[in-house]
């Protein structure tokens, strides 16, 4: 990844204060809140969306492109709500589920009516398999397709291995992260988001590579 991609993180999330702090507008620190309160999980919950949001900005900002900074962060905070209960529907894809449920989030939040279509598309659309439209909608899905590469999608995706021994087992996540190491990148749109594909896509195989050596071909997971 080029360096001024983490550099531009870093200061997002810098810059990111904390619902407690004054300085938000009255929506943005109560979707904060939402999100810090019911979003826990290790591999999509509120440590995710702030990772979305502060990937997300930087690749904009790499880009020079113009996105709606309102959009962009309601979304990144919110994208992952049909995959916690109570919101859950197990029938359907969290995404479309998503885009249900939060109109009534974001007004109850206060958030601006006028923009609330723009974060539904790109909510809608975040996913690495889906085609994003809005510029807002574009930086959020290559942020959350790249969240699932290099250092940051092992850990994800360890995090959910069983360890009593059912599933996911290490053979299932180690087949999860072959998957997405073929299979995100091609997703991937913004001119930033494919030039920090290659430093992720080369960690990650590392990692498989070594693993498999040091596990007797994945055996002895």
């Amino acid at each position: 990844m080029p360096r001024l991609v983490p550099a531009l993180i870093a200061l997002v999330l810098a810059s990111m204060p904390m619902a407690a702090h004054a300085s938000p507008p009255a929506w943005r620190a109560n979707v904060e809140t939402f999100a810090a309160t019911h979003f826990k999980h290790t591999a999509w919950g509120f440590a995710h969306s702030r990772r979305d949001y502060a990937l997300a900005s930087a690749l904009a900002a790499e880009d020079h492109a113009t996105v709606d900074d309102d959009v962009l962060y309601a979304a990144a905070m919110l994208h992952d709500i049909a995959a916690f209960p109570p919101w859950e529907d197990t029938k359907k894809d969290h995404a479309d589920r998503a885009v249900k449920l939060l109109p009534t989030v974001l007004r109850d939040a206060g958030f601006p009516a006028a923009k609330i279509p723009a974060v539904l598309e790109a909510t809608r659309t975040h996913m690495f398999d889906r085609k994003p439209a809005s510029p807002e909608a574009i930086y959020l899905h290559d942020a959350d397709a790249l969240d699932w590469l290099g250092a940051i999608g092992v850990y994800r995706l360890v995090s959910l291995v069983d360890t009593t021994g059912g599933q996911p087992d290490g053979a299932a996540t180690v087949a999860q992260l072959r998957t997405f190491l073929a299979a995100v990148p091609a997703g991937v749109v913004s001119p930033a988001g494919k030039r920090a594909l290659p430093g992720r896509e080369a960690w990650l195989k590392s990692f498989l590579d070594t693993l498999g050596a040091e596990s007797d071909g994945m055996k002895l997971l």
